[in-house]
């Protein structure tokens, strides 16, 4: 009974918004255009999620705890001060038509319970990008022009030197054609969650790497406010949250949400089993929990 009023309170709720009865006050930037600015500029992308407005909440997410320094830092990157630096929200304010049915109750549902957090913390003066630019397979209804999207992507590292950060089951662009356009790939791997705890380790590999590169960050909340401090360090740097992922369901032509296999192999040994030499070549950090500075923070 509870879901049924939840769903109806949350399509009343989003038909007045859709009928600007009620007034939304999120501009944002479309898909296409998004990736189109990524292209023409030098600029770096921080995105969110609604895992980042859920920990705004107060509540954990199954790969990072909700603590007090996160929803700080997370409220001032909301705030969009540098204009260098797009910050993305879900592309959900204009309407969730253009989705598939499960996301557009997922988001109409997120939107009820979430919106005056975005409403709180966003600038109403400030133009968003769009996030799903890293979730552009699954969640869309209409899939033609996915693959537009990730060739629009990849060519915003071509010809460029990438430093890829990301938890250690992530194995982004292994087995997929994902950076064949970058002159050269190189990786810091972290722990697969709560990497927030060893941020401090993570921004120290990262500020050995050469200013002429390009990071590239899948690290779930923690990638946030690494993208900013690189960008402050002048670095450009892109958070592309699950977009392997989602090229891994385009190429497979997935019509659910289906496991991955690379995703499941950690350590050495397993990596060396699967084949994975050139990855693991690539490698030149590599920060586990034990590398944590609390006591610095």
């Amino acid at each position: 009974m509870k879901k049924t009023v939840k769903k109806i309170l949350a399509e009343i709720v989003y038909y007045l918004y859709k009928k600007k009865i009620l007034k939304n006050k999120i501009k944002l930037m479309s898909l296409d255009e998004t990736l189109d600015a990524l292209l023409a500029t030098e600029k770096s992308l921080v995105r969110f999620g609604d895992g980042e407005i859920v920990i705004l909440k107060g509540v954990d997410l199954e790969l990072q705890k909700a603590d007090l320094e996160i929803t700080e830092n997370l409220i001032r990157i909301l705030g969009y001060e540098y204009e260098n630096l797009m910050v993305a929200l879900p592309g959900i304010f204009d309407g969730v038509e253009k989705y598939q049915e499960k996301s557009r109750l997922f988001w109409k549902d997120h939107l009820l319970f979430c919106r005056n957090i975005y409403n709180r913390y966003c600038s109403k003066e400030k133009l968003y990008g769009d996030a799903m630019v890293s979730r552009c397979y699954y969640l869309f209804k209409e899939k033609s022009q996915c693959g537009g999207w990730f060739d629009k992507f990849k060519l915003v590292w071509k010809d460029k030197d990438i430093v890829v950060v990301e938890g250690e089951r992530t194995h982004n662009g292994v087995g997929n054609d994902l950076f064949e356009h970058a002159r050269s790939v190189e990786r810091i791997i972290c722990p697969p969650s709560n990497a927030y705890d060893v941020y401090d380790r993570i921004l120290e590999e990262c500020g050995k790497v050469s200013k002429d590169k390009l990071f590239l960050i899948s690290l779930g909340v923690t990638a946030k406010m690494l993208t900013e401090a690189l960008f402050l360090q002048g670095y450009r740097v892109l958070d592309i949250g699950n977009l392997d992922m989602e090229y891994e369901w385009y190429l497979s032509k997935a019509q659910s949400k289906t496991e991955i296999g690379k995703h499941k192999i950690i350590g050495l040994e397993a990596n060396e089993e699967a084949g994975y030499s050139e990855y693991l070549q690539q490698i030149i950090a590599r920060i586990g929990p034990e590398d944590s500075h609390e006591t610095s923070r």
